[in-house]
Protein backbone atom coordinates (compact mmCIF):
# COMPACT_ATOMS: atom_id res chain seq x y z
CA UNK A 1 0.00 0.00 0.00
CA UNK A 2 1.30 3.08 -0.74
CA UNK A 3 2.29 6.13 1.72
CA UNK A 4 -0.39 7.91 2.44
CA UNK A 5 1.39 11.16 4.50
CA UNK A 6 1.45 14.64 3.16
CA UNK A 7 5.20 15.37 3.32
CA UNK A 8 6.65 19.04 2.96
CA UNK A 9 7.42 18.33 -0.85
CA UNK A 10 3.76 17.29 -2.05
CA UNK A 11 2.64 21.61 -0.37
CA UNK A 12 3.21 24.54 -1.89
CA UNK A 13 5.31 26.80 0.06
CA UNK A 14 6.58 29.73 -0.93
CA UNK A 15 5.68 32.74 -2.92
CA UNK A 16 7.20 31.66 -5.75
CA UNK A 17 5.69 27.90 -6.18
CA UNK A 18 2.02 30.41 -6.27
CA UNK A 19 2.77 32.92 -8.39
CA UNK A 20 4.08 30.23 -10.92
CA UNK A 21 0.26 28.97 -11.16
CA UNK A 22 -1.28 32.21 -10.75
CA UNK A 23 0.65 33.77 -13.76
CA UNK A 24 -0.38 30.89 -16.52
CA UNK A 25 -2.77 28.51 -14.66
CA UNK A 26 -3.27 25.36 -17.47
CA UNK A 27 -6.35 24.47 -15.98
CA UNK A 28 -9.59 26.26 -13.44
CA UNK A 29 -11.82 24.34 -12.05
CA UNK A 30 -15.16 25.83 -10.08
CA UNK A 31 -16.54 24.40 -7.27
CA UNK A 32 -19.49 25.60 -5.11
CA UNK A 33 -17.16 27.86 -2.51
CA UNK A 34 -13.92 27.55 -3.73
CA UNK A 35 -12.07 27.32 -7.81
CA UNK A 36 -8.92 25.35 -7.99
CA UNK A 37 -5.87 26.63 -10.21
CA UNK A 38 -3.63 24.21 -11.69
CA UNK A 39 -0.39 24.16 -13.78
CA UNK A 40 1.55 21.21 -15.39
CA UNK A 41 4.33 20.02 -13.87
CA UNK A 42 7.20 17.80 -14.48
CA UNK A 43 7.80 16.61 -10.70
CA UNK A 44 6.34 13.38 -10.65
CA UNK A 45 3.51 13.89 -8.12
CA UNK A 46 1.15 16.82 -7.30
CA UNK A 47 1.65 19.68 -5.39
CA UNK A 48 -1.23 21.55 -3.35
CA UNK A 49 -1.40 25.09 -1.90
CA UNK A 50 -4.55 26.82 -0.33
CA UNK A 51 -4.94 30.53 -0.23
CA UNK A 52 -8.27 31.25 2.40
CA UNK A 53 -8.37 35.32 2.66
CA UNK A 54 -10.08 36.91 5.72
CA UNK A 55 -12.38 39.09 3.45
CA UNK A 56 -13.59 35.80 1.82
CA UNK A 57 -13.98 33.47 5.33
CA UNK A 58 -14.15 36.31 8.53
CA UNK A 59 -13.33 33.48 11.52
CA UNK A 60 -10.73 31.63 11.99
CA UNK A 61 -12.55 28.27 12.64
CA UNK A 62 -13.75 28.62 9.21
CA UNK A 63 -10.52 29.28 7.76
CA UNK A 64 -8.95 26.18 9.61
CA UNK A 65 -11.69 24.08 8.72
CA UNK A 66 -11.59 24.40 5.31
CA UNK A 67 -8.10 24.22 5.16
CA UNK A 68 -7.83 20.75 7.15
CA UNK A 69 -10.67 19.21 5.07
CA UNK A 70 -8.89 20.28 1.57
CA UNK A 71 -5.12 18.61 2.91
CA UNK A 72 -7.20 15.53 4.22
CA UNK A 73 -8.92 15.30 1.03
CA UNK A 74 -5.90 15.63 -1.38
CA UNK A 75 -3.32 12.91 1.37
CA UNK A 76 -5.96 10.74 0.42
CA UNK A 77 -6.31 11.33 -3.21
CA UNK A 78 -2.67 12.34 -4.14
CA UNK A 79 -2.05 8.64 -5.69
CA UNK A 80 -4.66 9.59 -8.85
CA UNK A 81 -3.95 13.06 -8.81
CA UNK A 82 -1.58 14.01 -11.90
CA UNK A 83 1.75 15.67 -11.54
CA UNK A 84 0.37 19.14 -11.36
CA UNK A 85 0.65 22.02 -8.70
CA UNK A 86 -2.94 23.13 -7.65
CA UNK A 87 -3.60 26.02 -5.80
CA UNK A 88 -7.71 25.74 -4.31
CA UNK A 89 -8.91 29.24 -3.71
CA UNK A 90 -11.81 29.66 -1.39
CA UNK A 91 -14.83 32.02 -2.22
CA UNK A 92 -17.25 33.62 -0.10
CA UNK A 93 -19.86 31.02 1.43
CA UNK A 94 -17.40 28.46 1.59
CA UNK A 95 -17.93 28.74 5.83
CA UNK A 96 -22.01 27.92 5.27
CA UNK A 97 -20.91 24.18 3.41
CA UNK A 98 -21.22 21.53 5.63
CA UNK A 99 -18.20 19.02 6.00
CA UNK A 100 -20.25 16.02 3.71
CA UNK A 101 -20.54 18.93 0.72
CA UNK A 102 -17.65 20.39 1.34
CA UNK A 103 -15.66 16.73 0.55
CA UNK A 104 -18.43 15.98 -2.69
CA UNK A 105 -17.22 19.32 -4.21
CA UNK A 106 -13.48 18.18 -3.52
CA UNK A 107 -13.94 15.05 -5.21
CA UNK A 108 -15.59 16.46 -7.48
CA UNK A 109 -12.83 18.67 -8.24
CA UNK A 110 -10.13 15.99 -8.13
CA UNK A 111 -11.78 13.75 -10.48
CA UNK A 112 -12.47 16.78 -12.98
CA UNK A 113 -8.40 18.11 -13.01
CA UNK A 114 -7.41 14.36 -12.85
CA UNK A 115 -9.54 14.05 -16.28
CA UNK A 116 -8.62 17.43 -17.90
CA UNK A 117 -5.18 17.49 -17.26
CA UNK A 118 -4.85 14.24 -20.17
CA UNK A 119 -5.90 16.90 -22.53
CA UNK A 120 -3.25 19.32 -21.44
CA UNK A 121 0.59 18.30 -22.51
CA UNK A 122 3.21 19.77 -20.90
CA UNK A 123 4.71 21.34 -23.95
CA UNK A 124 7.03 24.30 -23.82
CA UNK A 125 5.53 27.54 -24.81
CA UNK A 126 5.87 28.94 -28.12
CA UNK A 127 8.06 31.65 -27.28
CA UNK A 128 10.93 29.38 -26.33
CA UNK A 129 10.72 30.29 -22.74
CA UNK A 130 10.64 27.38 -20.67
CA UNK A 131 7.75 27.18 -18.05
CA UNK A 132 8.40 24.38 -15.62
CA UNK A 133 11.08 24.21 -12.57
Amino acid sequence: MPSQGFPRCLRLLNAGDFSHVFEQADLKVHGKGMMALARMSTRGYPRIGLVVSKKNVKRAVDRNRFKRLVRESARLRQHHLPSMDIVILAKRGVQDIDNETLNRQLHGMWKRLQRDAQTVSVAPPLDGVTRDT
